[in-house]
């Protein structure tokens, strides 16, 4: 990459940030997030606050450490807002290249080593590739043959965690959060997303999800066309290949998997 194109880069990374943080509340915020997003983009296999906090401010690490953990865990500023910005910066580019084709019903695995953390518990984790301690995040992702996008973020709170009063209080975990299901969660990125109009597209999703029957149903009652691998999960060793297919306000094709 020149020189030119590194400087193009940069203003345009400067661009997206300052666009992301007119949705952020309070204007001293705008400097941390820009922090924050050059940390998770750089070369650092750590991506916490304390590594970020020494490769954006060496000269200053530990106010750079507290202006971090500040910003990550106690400003009051909305992940979903955030989203509903990146994607209208985002999907007008993505869009350019052909409509949106898919809507993608996914799971992401972080990898932990303590026990602190909201959500961490022994599951399964792609990352890993087995079960292991580690969070988990649902999402829903809008695409086409030339890229996607993530419009909806949830990190998932096992069981165990959601009835743990202590471990709540501690990670101030607010009482309105609850335990949902990870297709729970789904269905309600889902129906998040039709009221925010995005255009739609086939909903996609592994056995995991699509073994779930209620999910399904809901699927076609919105009116959603899907395809879904209802066969052996992840946890079990893999797909089997057994997949079905619905379409909205239509019954499931005889064979389809019922949970």
């Amino acid at each position: 990459m020149d020189l030119h194109s590194v400087s193009e880069s940069e203003s345009r990374f400067r661009a997206y940030i300052d666009e992301v943080g007119g949705v952020i509340g309070h204007p001293a915020r705008r400097r941390p997030l820009r922090d924050y997003c050059t940390g998770l983009m750089g070369p650092s296999e750590r991506k916490s606050v304390e590594p970020i906090a020494a490769v954006t401010a060496p000269d200053r690490t530990s106010a750079q450490h507290q202006s971090l953990l500040h910003f990550v865990g106690e400003s009051d500023w909305s992940d979903e807002e955030v989203l509903a910005k990146v994607r209208e910066i985002v999907l007008p580019s993505l869009e350019a290249h052909g409509s949106v084709e898919a809507w993608i019903i996914d799971d992401t695995g972080f990898p932990k080593q303590g026990k602190h953390s909201v959500g961490v518990a022994p599951q399964y984790c792609g990352q890993l590739g087995r079960e292991g301690n580690c969070q988990v995040a649902v999402s829903l992702s809008v695409a086409n043959h030339h890229a996607s996008l993530p419009v909806a973020y949830r990190l998932y709170m096992p069981r165990e965690w959601s009835r743990d009063r202590k471990r709540r209080r501690k990670a101030s975990v607010p009482p309105v959060i609850r335990f949902m299901t990870k297709p729970q969660i789904a269905l309600e990125q889902i129906k998040a997303a039709l009221a925010a109009d995005i255009a739609r597209g086939i909903v996609l999703m592994d056995a995991d999800y699509g073994r779930d029957g209620n999910l399904r149903r809901e699927l076609r009652t919105l009116g959603l066309t899907y395809v879904a691998a209802t066969g052996a999960g992840r946890r079990r060793g893999g797909s089997s290949g057994s997949m079905t297919f619905g379409k909205g306000n239509m019954r499931e094709p005889r064979g389809g998997t019922q949970s």
